[in-house]
C-alpha cells in the first residue's frame, strides 16, 4: 500500500525535513515485508495567496485517484497509536493508496474535508504544519512497527 502525505507549503532544508525523510525511509524499509510502502510527501503551494479553496484544488490534484483520503483536522478523531495502526492495517488490506492531507494555515476547505474517508486530530492544541508533518511521519512509522510487532511501541 502506497502512502502519500499531501501538504500545503514547502519545507526547505531543515531539521523537520530531515526527520520526516528519516521516518518515511525507516517506514519503507520496515514496511516492505508486511505490504506497507512506499511513502512520499507531495507539497503544494498557493503562490497567488488565493486561500483555502485554491489550496483545496491543489491538494485534490495531488491525491492519487481512488485513494483513501485521511485529513488532519482539529475536528477529527482523537485516536491512540495502536488504533491508528489498526486503521493502517485495514487500509493496507482494502486499499491500494492512502493519502494524508494537511491543509494550510486556515485548515482544509469544507468541500475537501467532506471527501475524507477519515479525519484525525493531534489534539486540541494547534501545531505548526512542519511539526504536524513530523508527527504524522513518526506515527506512520510507529504504525508499521506495531503491525510488524516490533518492540518500538511500548504501551
Amino acid at each position: 500500500m502506497k502512502i502519500t502525505i499531501c501538504a500545503v507549503g514547502r519545507l526547505r532544508k531543515s531539521p523537520e525535513r530531515a526527520l520526516i525523510e528519516d521516518y518515511l525511509s525507516r517506514f519503507e524499509k520496515a514496511g516492505r515485508g508486511i505490504g506497507l510502502g512506499p511513502a512520499q510527501i507531495i507539497e503544494v503551494e498557493d503562490k497567488k495567496g488565493l486561500g483555502q479553496d485554491a489550496e483545496a484544488q491543489l491538494l485534490s490534484r495531488a491525491i492519487p485517484e481512488g485513494s483513501v483520503i485521511v485529513t488532519l483536522d482539529e475536528r477529527g478523531s482523537l485516536i491512540t497509536s495502536p488504533e491508528f495502526a489498526q486503521k493502517v492495517e485495514t487500509w493496507r488490506d482494502t486499499a491500494r493508496d492512502v493519502t494524508f492531507v494537511i491543509g494550510g494555515a486556515n485548515g482544509i476547505a469544507a468541500d475537501l474535508r467532506s471527501q475524507a474517508d477519515f479525519s484525525i486530530s493531534f489534539g486540541k492544541m494547534v501545531w505548526p504544519h512542519m511539526l504536524a508533518r513530523v508527527m504524522l511521519a513518526e506515527q506512520i512509522y510507529r504504525a508499521g512497527q506495531i503491525i510488524a510487532r516490533t518492540p518500538y511501541h511500548r504501551a
